[in-house]
Order: C-alpha cells, then structure tokens, then sequence
C-alpha cells in the first residue's frame, strides 16, 4: 500500500491513535518530514465539523513546537545537515531572504505552501533571533491552519474540493498580491508622488479628493 493513497489515510483515520498520528505529522513537517497535517486533518475535521477548530488550534500547536525543534536541530548541526538535507542554491536563496527580511521570511513560509522545514532548520543554522521566529511561527501557522479549519466548520463537505486542489494556490496568489501592493505602497508611490509634486499635480489631486 502506498504511503499517501487514500486507503493509508483512511486507516490512520480509523486508527485508534489518529489523533497522535496527526500530531506527528505537524510536529515533523515543520523540522525534518515531507507529509503535511492537511493530509489528515482535512478529511477528519469533514468527518467531525464540530471538531474542526480544536483539530486548527493543535496542529497549529504541534507545528509551532516542531519548528522550535528544527531551529534547535540546525542551531546544533550547523551548515553541514542543510548541506545533506537541501541542494545548494536553496541554501543560498534562503539566507538570502532571511538578510533581507529576517523573520518575515518565516511568516511567508510558515503561511504559504513554501516548504517550512527549510526555513525553521535555516534560522537555527544562520542564528535568526529565536522570539521573533516562533512570534512569526505562531502567527504564520496559526493563520493558515485556523482558515483551513474554520472553513471546515462552516462549510462542512462542501469545502473539500477548494481545501484540497485550490486552497494553496489562492494562498500563494494572495500573499504574492500583498507583497507587490506592500512594495507599491512603499517604493512606487512615494517615487510617483515626488514626480507628482515636481508637476504640483500631487497637491490639485488630493484637494480634488477632499472635496
């Protein structure tokens, strides 16, 4: 039987230690394992709606404690165990990020389909401020598996299909349109009204707007 059919999640669903299965999933996707908790926590929240906030709250939990261990695991193993566990240019364009956005980069990858455990080992190895990292854990996992089971609650089986094939792509697409409208907000607009104001068209538009 293969690792991720259906019939495996079905039996760790029917399991009598589902729940401890579950937390596995979310603790070890965040430091070493590549099987994310949606596997599971979807269809069990579907089948027990009045469940679904209490299944966010401990995945978000047991993530976040998970991603305090991959900071520890690389804190204690250094560059070596991302050399053997991710390929150099990955390496690069993540200390890149965290030199330029610190634990911002964190709450991005905790929040979007962007591979964590990168991330939370990479911030252990490049030493990132360890309360700003779980502060940006806490917020970026709890957000995401809070949405995911707050939908659950409300729209029940109707969801399924949005949580299963689409929800990490609208995920990817907003925080993309964020960040373009975060950088129009601070680098295009100051530039656009200082050229406004060379014009002084700046000062008729906003007596135009107050009117």
């Amino acid at each position: 039987m293969s690792f991720l059919t259906g019939e495996a999640i079905q039996t760790w669903m029917a399991s009598p230690y589902a729940l401890a299965i579950l937390g596995l999933f979310s603790f070890s996707e965040s430091a070493f394992f590549i099987i994310p908790p949606e596997v599971m926590v979807i269809p069990m929240g579907l089948a027990a709606p009045q469940l679904a906030w209490w299944y966010g709250i401990y995945i978000s939990v047991l993530s976040v404690l998970g991603a305090a261990f991959g900071y520890w695991l690389g804190r204690v193993g250094g560059r070596p165990i991302l050399q053997k566990l991710f390929k150099p240019e990955q390496i690069a364009a993540v200390q890149k990020l965290f030199q330029k956005y610190d634990t911002k980069a964190i709450f991005l990858a905790a929040f979007t389909p962007i591979p964590f455990k990168v991330f939370t080992l990479s911030a252990g190895v490049f030493d990132l401020n360890f309360r700003r990292f779980l502060l940006a854990s806490i917020f970026g996992r709890g957000i995401r598996y809070m949405i995911i089971a707050g939908a659950i609650a409300i729209f029940g089986e109707n969801i399924r299909w949005f949580l299963e094939n689409q929800f990490d792509l609208v995920i990817l697409i907003g925080t993309v349109a964020v960040i373009v409208g975060f950088i129009f907000y601070k680098l295009v607009l100051p530039a656009l009204q200082e050229r406004l104001l060379r014009n002084h068209l700046w000062n008729k538009i906003t007596h135009f707007l107050r009117r």
